[in-house]
């Protein structure tokens, strides 16, 4: 009868996996709920059009908001990007805060590789007091709904996990029962049934919503995609880059140099 204390073990992480996702669900829809009381106390918040660093942040996170940085930059000829994946400063002077957290990312040399700029200037104070702004506006989800509900989900994998792998042990092991092995498969589909269901459930409600914008935000970044779809102009272009990022461009080497990766890091 070793394989019932398999199963109650399957149950357990099934049980706890899929109540940690629920409390997860239920408070970020709470944290939704107040995004969308703090939007309608701030209305002119949500009436404005957004600006192209907000866009990013909203459609990307701090990362997108470094890339549309650099980008920017290089499409002003302040910047260089190579194909090979590092960045040359040209105008070291920023204009406004996310430029000077990129230069002062990349060094006093004036170069550095783009992959450890990206990750300075998306942790820089300007990006941060960007995305406390955005979250007060009732624009951005909070940080903490973002981690516990991508915490939950991850938990129901690894329980999805756990649970076939206590299946397949239980079914290995020589016969100290007369239950048939069926019977025993099918007591592990259970709590296998029930975690790929909520893994199912939650791809439904959260992957058609951005993990950084919260409703009021989508709608604005819809607006805004909207008023400059169809354009050729500059300002489009980094529309682009801020709603899809780098690979959105037409550019191979502009691509080139945000993906590129030494030798030596590949082996």
């Amino acid at each position: 009868m070793f394989w019932v204390l398999l199963l109650l073990l399957a149950w357990a992480f099934t049980c706890i996996a899929c109540t940690r996702l629920c409390l997860a669900a239920v408070r970020s829809t709470a944290a939704d709920r107040d995004a969308a009381l703090a939007a309608d106390l701030g209305s002119e918040a949500t009436r404005r059009e957004l600006t192209l660093y907000e866009a990013a942040f909203l459609s990307g996170g701090p990362t997108r908001v470094a890339d549309l940085t650099m980008v920017s930059m290089a499409r002003q000829r302040r910047l260089l990007l190579a194909h090979t994946g590092w960045a040359t400063v040209v105008d070291p002077r920023g204009r406004d805060e996310m430029e000077q957290s990129v230069i002062g990312a990349i060094g006093p040399e004036g170069q550095s590789r783009i992959a450890p700029v990206r990750t300075a200037a998306a942790g820089a104070e300007a990006v941060r007091r960007l995305a406390d702004g955005l979250v007060r506006a009732g624009l951005a989800v909070p940080d903490g709904a973002r981690t516990t509900v991508a915490a939950g989900i991850r938990q129901v994998r690894a329980a999805a996990v756990a649970v076939l792998a206590l299946g397949v042990t239980a079914l290995l092991m020589p016969a100290q029962t007369v239950v048939p092995r069926t019977l025993v498969a099918l007591w592990f589909a259970l709590p296998l049934v029930l975690t790929l269901s909520c893994l199912a459930i939650a791809r439904v409600e959260v992957h058609p919503y951005s993990p950084w914008a919260s409703p009021a935000g989508l709608r604005l970044l819809g607006a805004l995609t909207r008023q400059r779809s169809g354009r050729g102009d500059e300002r489009s272009f980094l529309t682009a880059v801020a709603v899809r990022g780098v690979r959105a461009t037409g550019e191979p080497e502009l691509r080139a140099a945000f993906t590129h990766r030494d030798e030596r890091m590949r082996g």
